[in-house]
């Protein structure tokens, strides 16, 4: 007798039953000096928001240090480096931190300022995973060597637009305008 193989399951709706907690969106407290939201939508191939997704950031501070005990540098008080955020049912995410400063490269050298991002939802086998740029920081973006190594025609889709109250980052699962996605 020969069993077939189990089929795949996707990632989701467990997201939203499951992994949000209350301040996963406050990688900061509310009020924090220079705090900025990072706002966005979730979109699907067809254009569609994505209701039940879940959006992940993992971040170093202004100074670039790690929330991390394997960073030697220390920690910043009150600034946790992780955040999480379910989808509303528009797609909509936003989560409260400091803007990330440079971090060293791998290799040496020096990475720009960027929040690496995971995404999870219906109809994902797996997370995927990008990062976000910001439009304040062109000379060190120009430099970064994982920003280098996307096609120049596809950079800007990691890079977040400037808003009123921080910088907006919307998630194009794929389709015309598809985020780039990074294979880890």
């Amino acid at each position: 007798m020969s069993l077939g193989s189990t089929p795949s399951q996707t990632v989701g709706p467990y997201l939203s039953l499951g992994l949000p907690w209350p301040d996963g969106p406050t990688v900061v407290p509310e009020g924090t000096p220079g705090a900025v939201w990072i706002r966005g939508t979730v979109l699907d191939g067809a254009g569609q928001p994505v209701p039940d997704a879940l959006v992940e950031t993992w971040q170093a501070d202004p100074d670039g240090r790690f929330d991390h005990p394997d960073d030697p540098r220390g920690r910043v008080p009150g600034f946790r480096g992780f955040g999480r955020c379910p989808t509303s049912p528009d797609g909509d995410y936003g989560i409260l931190t400091l803007p990330p400063g440079p971090v060293p490269a791998p290799g040496g050298g020096t990475q720009a300022p960027h929040i690496d991002v995971s995404v999870l939802g219906r109809g994902l086998l797996h997370r995927v995973v990008t990062r976000i740029y910001f439009p304040d920081n062109a000379e060190a973006n120009a430099a970064d060597p994982v920003l280098r190594a996307v096609p120049a025609e596809r950079r800007d889709t990691l890079v977040a637009a400037r808003t009123a109250d921080g910088y907006r980052f919307d998630v194009r699962l794929q389709g015309e305008r598809e985020t780039v996605f990074f294979d880890v």
